[in-house]
């Protein structure tokens, strides 16, 4: 396949900040981030989680099978994992500012910046979410209906529907945005809303989820836990 390069490991998700920054949890909720060496690509971290959210500046988020949530803290003292208060199925960092996540109504929540209070709820519904390094919100809902969130400029509209369907979605910049349909082919954002009636172009291959860094950087997993990451961009 010229446009991924397979790498070894077993992940059944996956979240990307930047080219060296991608984190996984596989099928019995083991946690692994990426060493950025092929020839031994992941180091396994201590936890569980069934879903996890990494930025750029390093931050990294997961929630369990509970929907309890977590931030990563194990680069700054002798605990892997700290607890924060709230309930979330779905979760994506953008940043250390800019996390947000989805409960298992499909409501919608923005960190606060605050542990002692931390989510505000936004209007929508929703089953994914993707969040860039730059304060770009994607979602999609039950439906596989796209949306922008543009809640920050234009007090009338929180979000602003985009043609296509996906059932996952994957956000590390303004200009870098990826998804999966339900038949699981990838697409990506042609950054023109208008480009026909689909703005996204179909880029070879089959996957489940997907990570979307703020540096250009994709990956994907499939259905059988193979990890793939992008080099369509690359010469061949």
């Amino acid at each position: 396949m010229a446009d991924w390069v397979k790498v070894a490991g077993s992940l059944s998700a996956v979240s990307a900040g930047s080219r060296t920054t991608l984190w996984g949890v596989n099928g019995a909720t083991a946690i692994y981030r990426y060493t950025n060496y092929d020839a031994n690509p992941f180091i396994n971290i201590p936890g569980g989680l069934s879903d996890i959210g990494a930025a750029a500046d390093g931050t990294v988020w997961g929630v369990n099978g509970n929907n309890q949530i977590y931030r990563y803290a194990g680069d700054q003292g002798s605990t892997n994992w700290v607890g924060i208060n709230g309930s979330l199925v779905r979760i994506d960092a953008g940043s250390r500012t800019n996390v947000w996540g989805v409960d298992s109504a499909g409501a919608i929540y923005r960190y606060t910046n605050n542990d002692a209070n931390p989510w505000i709820k936004i209007p929508g519904v929703a089953v994914d979410i993707g969040t860039g390094a730059d304060g770009t919100v994607w979602h999609v809902n039950g439906g596989n209906q796209i949306y922008r969130y543009i809640g920050d400029q234009d007090s009338s509209t929180t979000w602003k529907s985009v043609p296509g369907s996906l059932k996952r979605i994957a956000v590390g910049s303004r200009t870098n945005v990826w998804g999966v349909d339900p038949a699981g082919s990838i697409y990506r954002y042609t950054n023109n809303d208008s480009s026909g009636a689909n703005p996204w172009i179909k880029i070879p291959g089959v996957a489940t989820d997907i990570a979307a860094g703020a540096d250009g950087t994709a990956w994907h997993v499939n259905s059988a836990g193979e990890i793939y990451r992008y080099i369509g961009d690359q010469p061949s």
